[in-house]
């Protein structure tokens, strides 16, 4: 049995919920949320979403002990209103860190023994902490990191060059947040180095497009979803089935001493090998300058 469970049932944990089942990703899913009646509402919602699906996945009742022989967690615990007036990384950690604390002791003395994969925000900094106080293994502890940033520059990227998304090779690395960027040098179209399409100055311009992305969809609706469910829950399946996915995770890199997104390959063991990419003198620039805002938000922990 595929069995996960959900901490924090918010904007992004139920619709990353809902993604599993629709996708027939799991087999079980429990579900924590402190709001009542937001619980209640969640699995009513999710029971009667797969009626009519032919496979119909165990909802389950919040219960530490279920953990215990839970394949995969799915951290998405946080309160997105932390953002209004005030589009901090600081501010937000100041919040999430509480709730890592409230958790991981929760989720260690559980019995679990999966995959921790961690959503919450800010993503590199939460994810480390969360492996920090559970002791877990490292390898078992990642986070989804900037696997939805790649999405978006793959996005823009098709959308100024009209070709399909599947035909772009490449990713955005770093923090998930203001200092990552595109690791242009890496980018491919059906192969074709886009250095060598694209000037720099365009290059920038689809950079600036691919931030502005989720700014686009936050500024409308408050909050993000579709996006970062769709990348949690392909995450989860490749965690799941063995099937070694290479994606631009957040997990933990010795040289750099923190947790940061880039390319690594995943299975049931939870990260089995990092690749690094070969930067230029440029990005290798922007590389030091992305470990060091991570260490930074670290250090006030």
């Amino acid at each position: 049995m595929r069995k996960v469970a959900i901490i924090g049932v918010g904007h992004v944990g139920s619709t990353t919920a809902y993604t599993l089942i629709s996708k027939n990703i799991i087999d079980e899913l429990v579900l924590f949320e402190p709001r009542e009646a937001i619980l209640r509402a969640e699995l009513n919602d999710l029971m009667d979403g797969q009626m009519e699906q032919n496979n119909q996945v165990r909802l389950i009742e919040p219960d530490l002990a279920e953990l215990s022989d839970t394949d995969i967690i799915v951290f998405s615990a946080g309160d997105i209103s932390i953002f209004e007036g005030n589009p901090d990384r600081f501010a937000e950690l100041n919040l999430t860190k509480k709730i890592v604390e409230e958790w991981a002791p929760k989720i260690k003395e559980s019995g679990f023994n999966g995959i921790l994969l961690n959503i919450t925000n800010p993503c590199d900094v939460i994810t480390q902490y969360l492996q920090e106080l559970t002791v877990f293994p490292q390898e078992r502890v990642l986070g989804t990191g900037t696997t939805l940033d790649t999405g978006r520059m793959k996005h823009a990227v098709s959308q100024k060059l009209n070709v399909h998304p599947s035909a772009i090779d490449g990713y955005v690395i770093g923090e998930h947040g203001e200092s990552q960027f595109v690791a242009w040098s890496s980018v491919r179209i059906g192969g074709v180095p886009i250095t060598d399409t694209l000037s720099e100055e365009k290059l920038i311009a689809l950079d600036a497009a691919a931030r502005d992305g989720g700014w686009v969809t936050f500024r409308g609706k408050g909050y993000t979803s579709y996006g970062i469910a769709i990348q949690a829950s392909r995450i989860v399946e490749a965690i799941l089935n063995n099937n070694y996915l290479v994606a631009p995770v957040s997990h933990y890199h010795p040289a750099e001493d923190c947790y940061v997104g880039s390319p690594a390959k995943l299975s049931r063991q939870g990260i089995m090998e990092s690749f690094p990419l070969y930067l230029s003198n440029a990005e290798q620039v922007k590389w030091q300058q992305t470990i060091q805002t991570i260490h930074s938000m670290h250090g006030t922990i």
